[in-house]
């Protein structure tokens, strides 16, 4: 199978079981920040990540859209590229993803033709249909109440975004005279950031089936619907442009740590964090001490069980035999990995020890 066409670096960072095919290894990042700790904090750890992962062999570095959440630093994904892009020289950087529907296509041509004129050759497009955030600040964000609607308008958004991309809509149509600046309007290669959809469920992965676009899907907060999404995916396929075959990256929660019990820790913390946003009590990522010492419920013990069970963590070999076995069950040709924790340095070092495992 091909992967996107100039997609990977030349030695990128590669697992997979011995006898199958290699996935290679990228990252996921939503700047997390955790009590006692700052934006700053979390963002300047971002750049150290960025940095360890183009020197060990990273395929890409993704960032997510989130809004309306006091622990996710990860708003405004065009803004943290641009200056990534600054810190970096080759790996590719892009958005895992930005959410379609809550902006203007014209405005996402646009901010990422910008990032691709700043770093030719290197930016992904990810877009995904869910707000990425509660439906209250979605109406914010979108100025309608509409949701539902925005959600379903989704296939004709983005043909609408791809059309400003390429400069292409027809005559006659009310936006031909209208071009995304930076763009292929001014000419010149690598003007256009390949598009990547984004889901957690069939919807996506049908539809980047159908358009022979590379497909994302979300196994680190859905994983029962991952193997059912995939062969979706690979049922709808039909070439394109970019793609001569399906070519599918799962998202994965992992964290890899010196001492196990910091590892469980921090997963513990991760978990009290998600458990709250899912009652509507968003707020900064909970020390590991808070969350030993948090007084939980049968049923939010339930829930945690069933969050960490989808965290590969532990050590260093232990992260990469869950990585691998991963790789194998959904012949996935990419993994992106997300660690979501409390402490950055010990996001960043969870990095390190994972390209560890693996030689690079």
């Amino acid at each position: 199978m091909s992967e996107p066409r100039a997609a990977a670096p030349s030695d990128p960072v590669r697992g997979g079981a011995p006898g199958s095919a290699p996935a290679a290894l990228s990252v996921l990042d939503l700047a997390n920040v955790g009590v006692g700790h700052t934006s700053a904090d979390a963002l300047r750890a971002s750049v150290r990540i960025a940095r360890l992962a183009e020197r060990r062999g990273f395929t890409r570095y993704w960032v997510a859209e989130h809004h309306s959440m006091p622990g996710v630093a990860s708003s405004s994904p065009a803004v943290i590229l641009a200056y990534l892009a600054a810190h970096t020289e080759r790996i590719r950087l892009g958005s895992g993803g930005v959410m379609l529907p809550n902006h203007a296509p014209l405005v996402i041509a646009e901010q990422f033709g910008t990032l691709e004129a700043l770093a030719p050759g290197r930016v992904d497009l990810g877009l995904g249909r869910a707000p990425g955030t509660d439906g209250a600040t979605a109406a914010a964000l979108r100025r309608t109440e509409r949701l539902r609607e925005g959600a379903e308008d989704f296939p004709r958004q983005l043909t609408e975004l791809v059309h400003f991309l390429d400069d292409s809509f027809p005559a006659g149509h009310r936006y031909a005279r209208i071009h995304a600046v930076p763009g292929p309007v001014q000419g010149g290669e690598g003007s256009r950031p390949p598009v990547w959809l984004l889901g957690s469920s069939g919807f996506s992965a049908q539809l980047a089936g159908q358009l022979g676009l590379p497909f994302a899907f979300a196994n680190h907060f859905a994983p029962a619907h991952t193997l059912p999404a995939l062969e979706l995916y690979r049922e709808a396929f039909r070439p394109s442009a970019l793609l001569d075959a399906p070519y599918a990256m799962v998202g994965v929660a992992a964290i890899a740590t010196d001492d196990e019990r910091e590892a469980h820790a921090q997963v513990l913390s991760g978990a009290l964090a998600m458990l709250r946003l899912r009652r509507g009590d968003a707020g900064l990522v909970p020390t590991p001490e808070e969350a030993e010492k948090y007084a939980f419920s049968e049923a939010e013990r339930e829930f945690v069980r069933g969050w960490t069970r989808n965290v590969v963590y532990g050590g260093a070999e232990e992260v990469r035999a869950g990585l691998d076995a991963l790789a194998q069950r959904t012949g996935a040709q990419e993994l992106m990995i997300t660690g979501n924790v409390h402490t950055p340095d010990i996001r960043v070092r969870s990095y390190e020890l994972i390209a560890d495992a693996y030689g690079s």
